[in-house]
């Protein structure tokens, strides 16, 4: 295996977590051989910050999307991005959306009989539910998208919870297996100091309990549902926490305001985009939970950034990026409702004993790193390729 091209239909500098994914896997993967990471021209990037990888990036043109943080790719109207691909010498494709880009890639294995695998990241119906309120509609989409799959040579699903709902509800009948993702983050050294840290830059008293939310402020992620549970919980007695929101997003005006509507602008911090990676692995060492009620996220990497630091994940029933978790035993898992989440979380609160033995098991069971996993991509390239 020489040449590896990756392909996605998004890139830096929007920030998500396949974006991180594919990043950890190209940087990794250079290690092994050639890498290439094929992606679409986004707001804001640079031509000097792409040659500053340690990979090729190759991008194509793109509309920009106004009411949303993605740009549309076209790389079928760009004949410079299609000539690149032909002349980038690459022998396995792995495509990391089924969109504009990695149909191009697909397209590009099956003309030259290159094999060709599929990371299955989001829950696209939830996706296309919204614009596509037509049912017809949605369904010639999801077949358009499930072409792209089931055209690969392998899939893999990020969770086992997400592979039974490709194989049960979207039709996937390419080959599947479970292909866990890690973080490139290191259990902090001194929890003390990273405490001391986090207290100093955003205000936080000492004794304070933290909770954590790492990622896009948008509604998407229920993170108002957070918001609003919080709200509960400080009704039925929860005192002296902190919730810190770490992000940027579309929703920022509408969080504020409901804190504000719930009463909560003395407990909500607004920390903004955090990129520096000490600083992250503060702020999930200094949390004492990372709530997550999202039923968006398909396995998101801050629940495997969280346990690395021995700091458990609150999920609601139902979310597919809990699939991982055992409850009470290595995170903890919420029934439906808002009131039901706040009365989990004090009961969390109210048994140190049972929490420090659900924190040090999310750590040993939860935390990967892409070293090891991207160990064994490669050795499923090579497989493939000798197929």
């Amino acid at each position: 295996m020489k040449k590896v091209g990756l392909f996605i239909d998004t890139w830096y500098p929007m920030v998500d977590g396949v974006i991180k994914v594919v990043d950890n896997y190209a940087r990794r993967l250079t290690k092994y051989c050639d890498v290439v990471v094929f992606c679409p021209e986004t707001r804001g990037f640079s031509r000097k910050e792409d040659a500053k990888m340690p990979y090729k990036v190759i991008r194509c043109s793109s509309l920009p999307l106004i009411s949303y943080d993605y740009d549309i790719p076209t790389p079928a109207l760009d004949p410079v991005f299609e000539a690149r691909v032909v002349l980038s010498g690459i022998d396995m494709v792995h495509i990391h959306s089924p969109f504009a880009v990695g149909l191009a890639g697909v397209a590009y294995a099956k003309l030259h009989h290159l094999p060709a695998v599929a990371t299955l990241h989001s829950q696209y119906k939830q996706d296309f539910e919204k614009p596509l309120k037509f049912k017809p509609a949605l369904n010639v989409a999801m077949d358009a998208l499930m072409r792209v799959f089931n055209a690969c040579d392998q899939c893999w699903a990020v969770n086992a919870g997400i592979q039974e709902l490709y194989q049960q509800e979207y039709g996937l009948k390419a080959p599947c297996k479970v292909r866990l993702n890690a973080t490139d983050h290191r259990p902090v050294a001194d929890k003390d100091k990273a405490a001391q840290i986090v207290n100093q830059t955003y205000n936080i008293p000492q004794e304070a309990t933290v909770f954590l939310f790492v990622g896009r402020i948008n509604f998407i992620k229920n993170i108002d549902f957070t918001v609003r549970a919080l709200a509960k919980a400080k009704e039925m007695g929860l005192r002296n926490f902190r919730m810190l929101f770490v992000g940027k997003g579309q929703d920022e005006d509408k969080l504020a305001k409901l804190v504000k509507e719930l009463g909560l602008e003395d407990e909500v911090v607004m920390c903004g985009l955090v990129s520096d990676r000490e600083m992250l692995e503060n702020l999930y060492s200094r949390a004492k939970l990372f709530l997550f009620p999202s039923l968006y996220d398909a396995n998101s990497l801050v629940q495997i950034e969280a346990a690395c630091q021995g700091t458990p994940t609150v999920f609601l029933e139902g979310a597919r990026t809990a699939a991982t978790v055992k409850p009470g035993v290595n995170g903890y898992v919420s029934a439906p409702g808002e009131e039901n989440f706040a009365r989990l979380v004090l009961a969390i609160l109210a048994d140190e004993a049972a929490y420090a033995r659900v924190s040090a098991a999310a750590q040993r069971d939860l935390y990967l790193n892409w070293d090891d996993v991207v160990r064994d991509v490669y050795a499923d390239y090579c497989a493939l390729a000798g197929r």
